[in-house]
């Protein structure tokens, strides 16, 4: 009998497969939620596990540290829209639709957001996301190489002020505005940002 393998083999090890994916995918629900609402500084491993209902060692385990968990729980993917194919006057009101269809329907970037605010990994983080999905885009429309880091500044101070009156401190009068309605206006916004001559 030795040499052949058992049949349970298999779905043993699928089933372990899942169970971790399952286990991995709660930790990082759960890492958000308390992120967002505790802050980095005061969320603890402890309560992110109790919440997941996964002992502590389990976090470890997976992640590391707390650090480790916090990137893994706000590593974004923006899926910022290739306007390589858009004529350069379309592109600020193309990022403004891109920001809305994102931030609309995905609350993890509104726990990111309230974490950047409060501390330096979360704002390290949003550098990051800054840097490596935003600068990107004005690259390729940018008048002037060397204000392609000031310009893609300019455009996401102007999308993340939105996003914190909107999503995160809701004020009613932002609240309030319908989508087409920042369209109208930011559109004409980020595309000075983006192309107009410089002041």
């Amino acid at each position: 009998m030795t040499g052949i393998p058992s049949r349970n083999t298999e779905p043993t090890n699928g089933s372990a497969a899942r169970r971790s994916d399952a286990s991995r995918s709660a930790i990082l629900a759960a890492a958000r939620e308390r992120f967002a609402t505790d802050g980095y500084e005061r969320a603890t491993i402890r309560a992110i596990a109790k919440d997941a209902h996964i002992d502590p060692s389990m976090v470890m385990r997976y992640f590391g540290n707390k650090d480790g968990l916090f990137a893994a729980a706000v590593a974004l993917d923006l899926r910022m829209p290739d306007v390589s194919h858009l004529p350069h006057t379309e592109v600020g009101r193309a990022l403004v639709a891109h920001f809305l269809t994102v931030w609309e329907t995905n609350e993890e970037l509104t726990a990111v957001l309230r974490v950047g605010i409060t501390n330096k990994a979360g704002a390290e983080r949003l550098q990051g996301i800054f840097r490596e999905q935003v600068v990107p885009v004005a690259q390729r429309v940018c008048p002037d190489p060397e204000q392609v880091q000031t310009r893609a500044g300019l455009c996401a101070a102007q999308l993340m002020g939105l996003a914190l009156t909107r999503y995160v401190l809701r004020l009613p009068p932002v609240v309030a505005l319908a989508p087409e309605e920042i369209l109208a206006w930011l559109g004409p916004t980020l595309q000075r940002y983006l192309t107009a001559p410089s002041p």
